[in-house]
Protein backbone atom coordinates (compact mmCIF):
# COMPACT_ATOMS: atom_id res chain seq x y z
CA UNK A 1 0.00 0.00 0.00
CA UNK A 2 1.29 3.48 -0.85
CA UNK A 3 1.45 5.68 2.24
CA UNK A 4 -0.52 8.93 2.09
CA UNK A 5 2.05 11.70 2.63
CA UNK A 6 -0.20 14.69 2.03
CA UNK A 7 0.90 17.55 4.29
CA UNK A 8 -2.72 17.95 5.36
CA UNK A 9 -2.82 14.39 6.65
CA UNK A 10 0.72 13.61 7.77
CA UNK A 11 1.35 16.60 10.03
CA UNK A 12 5.01 17.05 10.95
CA UNK A 13 6.30 18.53 14.20
CA UNK A 14 8.34 21.49 12.93
CA UNK A 15 7.87 25.17 13.69
CA UNK A 16 9.50 28.42 12.66
CA UNK A 17 11.97 29.59 15.28
CA UNK A 18 9.96 32.70 16.08
CA UNK A 19 6.54 31.02 16.29
CA UNK A 20 4.62 29.40 19.13
CA UNK A 21 4.88 25.60 19.08
CA UNK A 22 1.13 24.99 19.09
CA UNK A 23 0.49 21.24 18.91
CA UNK A 24 -2.22 20.28 21.45
CA UNK A 25 -1.75 16.89 23.13
CA UNK A 26 -4.54 14.28 23.03
CA UNK A 27 -5.67 13.64 26.64
CA UNK A 28 -5.38 9.87 26.27
CA UNK A 29 -1.61 10.17 25.77
CA UNK A 30 -1.26 11.89 29.15
CA UNK A 31 -3.43 9.31 30.88
CA UNK A 32 -1.21 6.61 29.37
CA UNK A 33 1.84 8.17 31.04
CA UNK A 34 0.12 8.53 34.41
CA UNK A 35 -1.10 4.95 34.42
CA UNK A 36 2.36 3.73 33.47
CA UNK A 37 3.96 5.73 36.29
CA UNK A 38 1.52 4.28 38.81
CA UNK A 39 2.23 0.76 37.56
CA UNK A 40 5.96 1.39 37.97
CA UNK A 41 5.52 2.50 41.57
CA UNK A 42 5.71 6.30 41.34
CA UNK A 43 3.45 7.87 44.04
CA UNK A 44 1.94 10.47 41.74
CA UNK A 45 -1.47 10.41 43.47
CA UNK A 46 0.15 12.24 46.40
CA UNK A 47 2.36 14.48 44.27
CA UNK A 48 2.24 18.01 42.87
CA UNK A 49 2.80 18.60 39.16
CA UNK A 50 3.54 21.66 37.02
CA UNK A 51 2.51 21.78 33.35
CA UNK A 52 4.59 24.73 32.03
CA UNK A 53 3.36 24.67 28.41
CA UNK A 54 -0.31 24.11 29.14
CA UNK A 55 -1.67 25.47 25.84
CA UNK A 56 -5.45 24.90 25.89
CA UNK A 57 -5.31 22.57 28.88
CA UNK A 58 -5.55 19.25 27.06
CA UNK A 59 -2.65 17.84 29.10
CA UNK A 60 -3.34 19.71 32.33
CA UNK A 61 -6.89 18.36 32.61
CA UNK A 62 -5.96 14.64 32.60
CA UNK A 63 -3.00 15.35 34.89
CA UNK A 64 -5.56 16.68 37.34
CA UNK A 65 -7.24 13.28 37.33
CA UNK A 66 -4.14 11.68 38.88
CA UNK A 67 -2.07 14.25 40.77
CA UNK A 68 -2.96 15.82 44.12
CA UNK A 69 -2.30 19.34 42.85
CA UNK A 70 -1.56 20.84 39.45
CA UNK A 71 -0.04 24.17 38.47
CA UNK A 72 -0.58 25.23 34.85
CA UNK A 73 1.31 27.96 33.01
CA UNK A 74 2.29 28.99 29.49
CA UNK A 75 4.19 31.82 27.86
CA UNK A 76 1.08 32.45 25.76
CA UNK A 77 -2.65 32.68 26.53
CA UNK A 78 -4.59 30.09 24.53
CA UNK A 79 -7.78 30.61 26.50
CA UNK A 80 -7.43 27.83 29.08
CA UNK A 81 -9.66 28.93 31.95
CA UNK A 82 -7.65 27.14 34.67
CA UNK A 83 -4.24 28.46 33.60
CA UNK A 84 -2.57 29.81 36.74
CA UNK A 85 -0.29 32.32 35.06
CA UNK A 86 1.15 33.55 31.76
CA UNK A 87 4.91 33.34 32.06
CA UNK A 88 8.18 32.05 30.67
CA UNK A 89 9.06 28.73 32.33
CA UNK A 90 12.75 29.18 31.51
CA UNK A 91 13.32 32.35 33.52
CA UNK A 92 14.29 32.52 37.19
CA UNK A 93 11.12 32.68 39.30
CA UNK A 94 12.60 33.50 42.68
CA UNK A 95 10.10 33.38 45.54
CA UNK A 96 7.23 32.81 43.09
CA UNK A 97 8.55 29.37 42.09
CA UNK A 98 5.83 26.73 42.63
CA UNK A 99 6.84 23.85 44.90
CA UNK A 100 6.20 20.73 42.84
CA UNK A 101 7.43 17.15 42.59
CA UNK A 102 6.97 16.77 38.83
CA UNK A 103 7.27 18.77 35.62
CA UNK A 104 5.20 17.14 32.88
CA UNK A 105 4.74 18.77 29.48
CA UNK A 106 4.80 18.63 25.70
CA UNK A 107 7.63 21.16 25.31
CA UNK A 108 8.29 23.46 22.36
CA UNK A 109 10.43 21.28 20.10
CA UNK A 110 13.36 23.67 19.74
CA UNK A 111 13.40 24.30 23.51
CA UNK A 112 12.89 20.72 24.72
CA UNK A 113 16.41 20.34 26.14
CA UNK A 114 16.09 23.67 27.96
CA UNK A 115 12.72 22.61 29.41
CA UNK A 116 14.17 19.33 30.66
CA UNK A 117 17.22 20.91 32.28
CA UNK A 118 15.13 23.68 33.82
CA UNK A 119 12.64 21.08 35.04
CA UNK A 120 15.37 19.11 36.78
CA UNK A 121 16.45 22.30 38.54
CA UNK A 122 13.00 22.88 40.06
CA UNK A 123 11.50 19.39 40.51
CA UNK A 124 12.54 15.83 41.34
CA UNK A 125 11.09 14.34 38.16
CA UNK A 126 10.50 15.55 34.60
CA UNK A 127 8.43 13.84 31.91
CA UNK A 128 8.31 15.19 28.37
CA UNK A 129 6.40 14.09 25.29
CA UNK A 130 8.85 14.17 22.38
CA UNK A 131 9.49 12.54 19.07
CA UNK A 132 11.22 9.15 19.15
CA UNK A 133 13.93 10.76 17.00
CA UNK A 134 14.68 13.12 19.91
CA UNK A 135 17.12 10.47 21.14
CA UNK A 136 19.36 11.04 18.12
CA UNK A 137 22.13 13.55 17.53
CA UNK A 138 25.53 14.26 19.05
CA UNK A 139 24.68 17.81 20.08
CA UNK A 140 21.65 16.70 22.09
CA UNK A 141 23.68 13.88 23.63
CA UNK A 142 26.32 16.33 24.81
CA UNK A 143 23.77 18.91 25.99
CA UNK A 144 21.53 16.45 27.82
CA UNK A 145 21.82 12.68 27.67
CA UNK A 146 25.53 12.30 28.54
CA UNK A 147 25.13 13.83 31.99
CA UNK A 148 21.37 13.50 32.46
CA UNK A 149 20.19 10.17 31.01
CA UNK A 150 16.50 9.48 31.15
CA UNK A 151 15.22 6.98 33.72
CA UNK A 152 12.40 5.77 31.50
CA UNK A 153 11.81 5.73 27.77
CA UNK A 154 8.15 5.00 27.03
CA UNK A 155 7.50 4.91 23.26
CA UNK A 156 3.94 4.66 22.01
CA UNK A 157 3.14 1.61 19.91
CA UNK A 158 0.30 3.49 18.21
CA UNK A 159 0.49 6.98 16.75
CA UNK A 160 -0.29 10.05 18.87
CA UNK A 161 -2.02 12.34 16.37
CA UNK A 162 -1.12 16.01 16.86
CA UNK A 163 -1.97 18.80 14.41
CA UNK A 164 -0.92 22.40 14.60
CA UNK A 165 -3.39 24.60 16.43
CA UNK A 166 -6.21 22.08 16.83
CA UNK A 167 -6.99 18.87 18.70
CA UNK A 168 -8.60 16.31 16.38
CA UNK A 169 -10.23 12.95 17.03
CA UNK A 170 -8.45 10.37 14.82
CA UNK A 171 -11.80 8.63 14.30
CA UNK A 172 -13.57 11.72 12.93
CA UNK A 173 -12.81 12.55 9.27
CA UNK A 174 -11.90 16.12 8.31
CA UNK A 175 -11.95 17.93 4.98
CA UNK A 176 -8.85 17.80 2.80
CA UNK A 177 -9.09 20.06 -0.28
CA UNK A 178 -7.70 18.96 -3.62
CA UNK A 179 -4.60 21.11 -4.07
CA UNK A 180 -4.59 20.44 -7.81
CA UNK A 181 -7.99 22.05 -8.29
CA UNK A 182 -7.71 25.17 -10.50
CA UNK A 183 -8.47 28.42 -8.70
CA UNK A 184 -12.00 29.28 -9.74
CA UNK A 185 -14.21 31.15 -7.24
CA UNK A 186 -17.35 29.97 -9.05
CA UNK A 187 -16.44 26.26 -9.01
CA UNK A 188 -17.52 24.01 -6.13
CA UNK A 189 -14.70 22.90 -3.77
CA UNK A 190 -13.17 19.54 -4.58
CA UNK A 191 -11.54 17.30 -2.00
CA UNK A 192 -12.11 14.34 0.29
CA UNK A 193 -12.81 13.47 3.89
CA UNK A 194 -9.84 11.85 5.66
CA UNK A 195 -9.19 10.65 9.18
CA UNK A 196 -6.43 12.66 10.94
CA UNK A 197 -3.13 10.82 11.09
CA UNK A 198 0.56 11.51 11.56
CA UNK A 199 3.90 10.27 10.29
CA UNK A 200 5.63 11.12 13.58
CA UNK A 201 6.29 8.56 16.32
CA UNK A 202 6.21 9.88 19.90
CA UNK A 203 7.46 8.78 23.29
CA UNK A 204 7.49 9.90 26.89
CA UNK A 205 10.93 10.42 28.41
CA UNK A 206 11.12 10.52 32.20
CA UNK A 207 14.10 12.09 33.98
CA UNK A 208 14.89 12.11 37.70
CA UNK A 209 17.18 14.47 39.57
CA UNK A 210 20.69 13.06 40.04
CA UNK A 211 19.94 9.89 38.04
CA UNK A 212 23.02 8.64 36.18
CA UNK A 213 22.22 4.95 35.73
CA UNK A 214 20.81 2.95 32.82
CA UNK A 215 17.55 3.73 31.07
CA UNK A 216 14.56 1.41 31.33
CA UNK A 217 12.56 1.13 28.12
CA UNK A 218 8.95 0.01 28.18
CA UNK A 219 6.53 0.33 25.27
CA UNK A 220 3.10 1.85 25.82
CA UNK A 221 0.74 -0.74 24.36
CA UNK A 222 -2.22 0.40 22.23
CA UNK A 223 -4.60 2.19 24.59
CA UNK A 224 -6.09 5.20 22.77
CA UNK A 225 -9.64 3.89 22.66
CA UNK A 226 -9.46 2.61 26.24
CA UNK A 227 -8.19 5.92 27.63
CA UNK A 228 -10.31 8.33 25.57
CA UNK A 229 -13.17 9.93 27.50
CA UNK A 230 -16.37 11.64 26.32
CA UNK A 231 -15.69 15.34 25.81
CA UNK A 232 -11.94 14.94 25.26
CA UNK A 233 -12.13 16.36 21.73
CA UNK A 234 -13.70 19.69 20.78
CA UNK A 235 -15.93 19.98 17.69
CA UNK A 236 -14.12 19.94 14.36
CA UNK A 237 -13.35 23.58 13.47
CA UNK A 238 -15.18 25.14 10.55
CA UNK A 239 -12.18 25.22 8.21
CA UNK A 240 -11.82 21.42 8.48
CA UNK A 241 -15.48 20.62 7.80
CA UNK A 242 -16.81 19.67 4.41
CA UNK A 243 -17.73 22.90 2.57
CA UNK A 244 -21.28 23.32 1.39
CA UNK A 245 -21.65 22.03 -2.15
CA UNK A 246 -18.23 20.35 -2.13
CA UNK A 247 -17.50 17.54 -4.56
CA UNK A 248 -15.87 14.36 -3.27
Amino acid sequence: MTQNRSSAVMQQRSEAKDSFDDFPTPPWATRALCKMLIELGYPILDSRVWEPACNRGYMAEPLGEFFKEIYASDINDYGYADQDTICDFLIEWGADLPKVDWIITNPPFRLAVDFILRGLAVANHVAVLVRVAFDEGRARYEQLFRDHPEVLALPFVERVVMWRGVLLDPDVPVWQPDKKQPIDPDAPPVGKMVKPSTATAYQWLVFSKDHTGPTQKQRIAPCRKLLTRPGDYPPVPEHLRKPEGALL
